[in-house]
């Protein structure tokens, strides 16, 4: 029988069966991206960071490479997985993988979030489809860059007039 604290989790919850478990996710049908990577889908690796950490940089691995093949996720809706290839192909390896890196904490979970954050936000920039302008929009758009382009010229007269009066007067003009 070992020593049991007054704090340990079988006394501050006696009825629980402390097992830890991920909850059983299914995602909507209808929707393209939920947010919901899975991560045995994913091959993970760590390895040791670079840059500031002194001696214990050599011993902790807490640098994340996340790799996945894009043309083989069939988590992934195939729109999304065409427009992510069509925004992110120079990404990807020869083999076609998408290697997404971080390192920006000493933590090894951390980069692990860091780095699913930054695959969410891929995934979710290609989910966006981006919409037309009607084209009035596009006329007020267009009368908006001329009406700047003849300023800017006006501007840039008044300007050279300014200059041109600030000099003292030639031969010529006497």
């Amino acid at each position: 029988m070992a020593f049991k604290s007054a704090i340990s989790l079988e006394t501050l919850y006696p009825k629980s069966s402390l097992k830890l478990t991920t909850p059983s996710f299914t995602p909507d049908p209808k929707e393209k991206f939920s947010g919901f990577i899975p991560i045995e889908k994913l091959d993970i690796t760590y390895s040791a960071s670079s840059g500031p950490g002194g001696q214990n940089v050599n011993k902790v691995h807490t640098k994340v490479d996340l790799r996945f093949k894009l043309s083989e996720a069939d988590w992934l809706h195939p729109e999304i997985r065409e427009k992510m290839i069509e925004l992110h192909g120079r990404k990807l390896t020869k083999e076609g993988f998408m290697i997404i890196r971080s390192d920006v904490t000493r933590s090894q979970q951390l980069n692990l979030a860091d780095c699913l954050q930054k695959l969410r936000n891929l995934i979710r920039d290609a989910a966006v489809t981006q919409r037309q302008p009607s084209p009035e929009t596009q006329e007020m758009i267009r009368q908006r860059h001329l009406k700047a382009a003849r300023l800017r010229v006006a501007v840039k007269r008044e300007d050279s007039i300014k200059r041109e009066m600030k000099r003292p007067p030639t031969v010529v003009d006497l």
